[in-house]
């Protein structure tokens, strides 16, 4: 059975709810890395937080109303795995990022629409997925097979 994250955790914002019932809230800042996204023999530099928990993950960028260009949010997969997102619940339109375990772009998702409920699936085992502003892949021009460079083990928490 393939494990997916938006399935598994569909009882935690399915109802708007925490699982201790508590009204779900955009997910304060968590601890940042540098990502650098090599675009057109380009590098283009980021600051994203990384959601690393069961439950940083259900939650990722819902409720969030703004987000810097040169900012986002990264899913690490350990171990690596057919990823499935959705955007219930999701404020902001994104750009949805897979990255495969050689460090490079596997799909990209482009302009995923604010609470919608159908599933974005990798396509393929990733090791992490990358939220964007959308329009930011376009704006650079990134595409299947870009580099990605991140250091998880990198780590700031916010002040």
């Amino acid at each position: 059975m393939k494990w997916r994250l938006a399935t598994a955790l569909a009882f935690l914002i399915g109802s708007g709810a925490s699982a201790t019932g508590e009204p779900l809230v955009a997910n304060p800042p968590l601890a940042s890395i540098k990502l650098t996204l090599t675009a057109r023999g380009r590098p283009h530099r980021y600051t994203v937080e990384v959601a690393r928990t069961v439950v940083e993950q259900a939650r990722g960028l819902m409720l969030r109303e703004v987000m810097a260009r040169d900012h986002g949010m990264i899913f690490p997969m350990d171990p690596p795995r057919v990823a499935a997102f959705w955007m219930e619940g999701t404020v902001l339109p994104l750009d949805i990022i897979f990255i495969k375990a050689d460090s490079t772009i596997g799909r990209i998702a482009a302009n995923a629409v604010p609470f919608d409920r159908s599933e974005i699936a990798s396509g393929g085992p990733v090791v992490a997925v990358l939220e964007l502003d959308a329009g930011e892949a376009a704006r650079i021009g990134l595409r299947a097979g870009d580099a990605v460079r991140y250091a998880l083990d990198e780590a700031k928490q916010p002040r």
